[in-house]
């Protein structure tokens, strides 16, 4: 597993080689002018008792509460817009890697586990309602034999007419976005393992922006590549780190950038114009800066799997 490998020479890095081979290691940085945010500290209330996993996704909702999608018992807890512990729920479901989350349009909780393969929609008591993929099962997706498997699926996204985009692939398998119409009926797909215009080497994030163009974080591959709904390129943009996970926001496109630990802000034409944070320990610091959401007050929320905790910032 390449997140193992990645794991292991951190490891190795932090303690035997030299500043300049480690930032080789955890990924290049981007020049850019500052973002203009400042981290705090001890952003979430965790009442005593109540353990969270290492975080893997977080999301806003319409009322400004903040859901982290987590690797702990319970793995989807709740906090008020002050931080303040609501609930935490989901424990029932047998999730074994709790990977992405969004929240849709109509207060949906969406999450992918890229260990059981499958996606799931939940109402806010925490009912599952729908799942795409078999869950404990990796396969293909073949409408024509029958077979509707998925296979590490990493992220979600939604259309204008409420269609579900699926992106998949953390390392195994064939590495692609399948596209379902709002009920969940496959439409389309395309990717495969590659470099080329339309493959994909980890496609770790989706959305799609107020133009229906879908942005694909081709992570191992350094860049953000750009469809129609249809999954016809329209663009690509490299980038110094890895891209991780994304998030629109107006006209803007954010992403953090993994061990990189940056979080990104990029221009509609695919341009980095600000940049904050880095690698390390420490408030605004980064194991791995994984997914990201933005609350009412244009505040950033950051999920870090490898340090557990959730980074948050505030426009200065």
């Amino acid at each position: 597993m390449r997140s193992f490998v990645t794991a292991v020479l951190l490891a190795l890095a932090a303690t035997l080689a030299p500043t300049d081979l480690l930032a080789q290691i955890r990924g290049a940085y981007e020049n850019a002018p500052d973002l203009g945010y400042t981290a705090v500290t001890d952003p979430l209330s965790i009442p005593e008792g109540t353990i969270l996993g290492n975080s893997s996704s977080v999301a806003v909702d319409a009322a400004g509460h903040l859901y982290v999608f987590h690797r702990g018992m319970n793995p989807l807890t709740e906090f008020d817009r002050t931080g303040q512990f609501v609930r935490s729920f989901g424990g029932e479901h047998g999730f074994g890697r709790p990977h992405g989350m969004r929240i849709d349009s109509d207060g949906y909780i969406w999450v992918t586990d890229v260990n059981q393969h499958f996606v799931a929609k939940l109402n806010r008591r925490g009912n599952i309602l729908m799942t795409i993929g078999i869950p404990g099962r990796a396969g293909k997706w073949d409408e024509a034999s029958g077979a509707r498997f998925l296979n590490e699926p990493n992220d979600i996204a939604f259309g204008p007419a409420g269609e579900i985009f699926v992106a998949q692939g953390h390392g195994n398998g064939d590495p692609r976005v399948l596209k379902f119409d709002k009920v969940g009926k496959f439409l389309t797909s395309w990717g495969g393992q590659g470099t080329g215009v339309g493959e994909f080497d980890i496609p770790h994030s989706i959305v799609v922006d107020s133009r229906s163009w879908v942005h694909v974080a081709d992570r191992e591959n350094h860049r953000i590549q750009v469809f129609d709904l249809d999954g016809n390129p329209i663009r690509q943009s490299n980038y110094a780190g890895l891209p991780c996970g994304l998030i629109v926001s107006g006209d803007d496109l954010y992403m953090v950038s993994g061990h990189s630990g940056q979080i990104v802000k990029i221009d509609e034409d695919g341009h980095v114009v600000a940049a904050t944070g880095e690698s390390g320990e420490g408030i605004g610091r980064f194991g791995e800066a994984h997914y990201l959401a933005i609350g009412p007050m244009n505040e950033i929320f950051v999920a870090d799997p490898v340090t557990g905790e959730v980074e948050k910032f505030v426009p200065r």
